[in-house]
């Protein structure tokens, strides 16, 4: 693959089936996927069409758009122990390609154990966990960021004293081809690389219109801020599936609001699937396509927002079981 095949705009071009163009550039993107014009204040915000949710050959549903191409993340029987305790019991979860899924449940239900499992920070102790068709059995969990998970956290981890554009960098680190000595040694591949993540960078940060912060020092970002830098750090791992740990967890509702927005335009402009853990139900039901529900470490319900919301289980399950 060349340098122009690899960059973003390319990959999410040929995703679109498109040639790609000049005006192919990230903004341009963002902007017509979102509508962007002149009046994009008096525009309301883009959250969760009604989606049509189809079943593939087995029980899960997927959305209708999705339903020809193989998933991107398919969970079979997955589980773990510590001890004498089932963390997790046969987890089962399918994700489309182009999914906005969520996962929900009380508090130490499992659920970002079941992101660790995801990620390999943990080693199921049973189960098979499928990315775009390839079994990530032996996988550690810098592989699995290379294959095309990228995530992030309930609590921000962002490399507080270094600049924006560094943090983003970072994020590009599965894309370096140059070499060790060329690094030493200041070679010319050096320099070519540097200037290419600089570019990149910046690109992505322009989406997220973040690009007049690159050189800001990222623990000095209001907190909205430093959440939206750690997802621009993560799409830059190039990622198939995106995992998002209670990305609202501390905003304000205005923030809340435009994170939603934040999300469906990550979808729609990169092509890839959001898996996301968060308690906020007005964000789930508001851009969440197919929903799981996990409750002491295993799943008591999937269904559609409508099908969760009126499901008994669930309502106990965060409510307590009515006298």
């Amino acid at each position: 693959m060349t340098r122009d095949e690899g960059t973003y705009r390319a990959q999410a071009e040929r995703a679109r089936g498109q040639e790609a163009r000049t005006e192919g550039t990230y903004k341009a993107q963002a902007e017509r996927a979102a509508g962007h014009t002149v009046q994009e204040a008096t525009e309301p915000k883009r959250h969760r069409q009604q989606t049509k949710m189809v079943a593939p050959p087995n029980d899960y549903l997927v959305p209708e758009r999705d339903a020809l191409f193989t998933p991107v993340l398919e969970c079979r029987h997955l589980g773990i122990d510590f001890g004498g305790l089932h963390a997790v019991e046969d987890f089962n979860l399918m994700v489309g390609k182009t999914e906005i899924a969520g996962l929900i449940g009380p508090n130490g239900a499992g659920k970002t154990t079941v992101f660790n499992l995801l990620t390999k920070v943990y080693q199921p102790t049973r189960g098979t966990i499928l990315l775009d068709g390839q079994d990530t059995a032996g996988m550690d969990t810098a592989r699995v960021s290379r294959e095309g998970i990228a995530r992030t956290f309930q609590n921000i981890r962002l490399f507080d004293s270094l600049t924006v554009e560094d943090n983003v960098k970072i994020g590009l680190h599965n894309q370096v081809d140059c070499g060790m000595w060329s690094g030493i040694f200041r070679a010319p591949r050096y320099w070519l690389s540097e200037k290419e993540f600089h570019d990149k960078a910046l690109e992505l940060l322009d989406v997220f219109h973040m690009a007049d912060n690159a050189g800001d020092i990222a623990g000095s970002l209001p907190y909205g801020a430093q959440r939206r830098l750690e997802i621009v750090r993560a799409l830059a791992t190039n990622p198939k599936l995106l995992l998002l740990d209670e990305p609202a967890a501390g905003m304000n509702p205005v923030e809340t609001e435009e994170l939603m927005d934040t999300i469906v335009r990550i979808r729609d402009d990169f092509q890839i699937a959001v898996l996301l853990i968060e308690h906020d139900m007005d964000l789930v039901m508001g851009i969440c396509e197919g929903i799981v529900v996990l409750n002491f470490g295993k799943v008591i319900a999937k269904g559609t927002p409508e099908e969760i919301q009126a499901n008994p289980q669930v309502i106990e399950a965060y409510l307590g079981k009515q006298e």
